[in-house]
């Protein structure tokens, strides 16, 4: 297990990041297809929490997010619509050692947030699904967000969890959120930008945009293919969006940018 001995020594200091060797401490792995890379979170947790405070995940998926937090000592909470995927991020969590808190990890909907009180979390951090890109439940489970392959539909549900991040997550803390972008019959889809405007259109404010350099995808050789094939290029990143929470009684005009209709 590698060890954090101090906040310079793994955070990263630019808006490009870049990890050609993903994480393999205690339990992560890469067998979940889609999930990040931990070095993501271990940079998000260290720079936008504290040890203590609560950490909410609501598409866990193999839970990433989860095992950052319990070894950084932060409380978490992760939910998936998945019933495979929490057994998976149940078991993911279950490692030994001298930590302070305990993952929960439970079925949930993103789209509603229930058993979870308004302005009691101090950071999410998910990484939703790029439309159908990747099915993780083939159609069985309605509500799964990667099951619905239209843009416009797939943006006004992510949109109603949007809704419920913006009202469990305290004043002036902060919401991660990782997602790419894709291609229709050989034109680019800007699902990434997308999800921004429905992030700014619930009162968010944009932190940081945070370039993400794929590295070692499983699809590459598809999409070698379809390059060649069809003179496209290979889309080899993703935004990583780092949005605030702002306070009630802060002055939006400072922040106007990020306000749209």
């Amino acid at each position: 297990m590698r060890k954090v001995k101090g906040y310079d020594e793994v955070t990263e200091t630019t808006t490009v990041w870049s990890f050609p060797q993903r994480g393999s401490w205690v339990t992560h792995n890469s067998d979940y297809r889609g999930n990040f890379a931990p070095q993501i979170a271990t940079n998000v947790i260290l720079r936008y929490s504290k040890e203590g405070d609560l950490i909410l995940d609501p598409m866990v998926g193999g839970g990433t997010t989860l095992i950052e937090a319990k070894l950084l000592n932060r409380r978490a909470i992760g939910l998936d619509i998945n019933p495979e995927a929490v057994k998976r991020a149940q078991r993911n969590i279950t490692f030994k050692g001298d930590y302070k808190y305990e993952p929960e990890v439970k079925i949930g909907d993103v789209r509603t947030l229930n058993g979870i009180k308004n302005e009691s979390v101090d950071l999410i951090l998910t990484h939703p699904p790029y439309l159908n890109i990747i099915n993780y439940s083939n159609g069985k489970i309605k509500g799964d967000l990667s099951n619905i392959g239209g843009v416009k539909k797939f943006c006004y549900e992510l949109e109603k969890g949007i809704a419920e991040f913006f009202r469990v997550l305290k004043e002036d803390c902060f919401c991660a959120v990782l997602i790419g972008d894709t291609r229709r019959n050989r034109h680019y889809i800007p699902l990434s930008s997308y999800v921004l405007k429905r992030f700014l259109k619930q009162g968010f404010a944009l932190r940081e945009d945070v370039i993400k350099i794929q590295h070692n995808c499983k699809s590459n050789p598809y999409w070698q293919k379809m390059s060649e094939e069809f003179n496209i290029l290979l889309i080899a990143h993703e935004h990583l969006y780092i949005f605030r929470k702002p306070r009630s009684d802060e002055n939006l005009s400072r922040i106007r940018y990020s306000i749209i209709s």
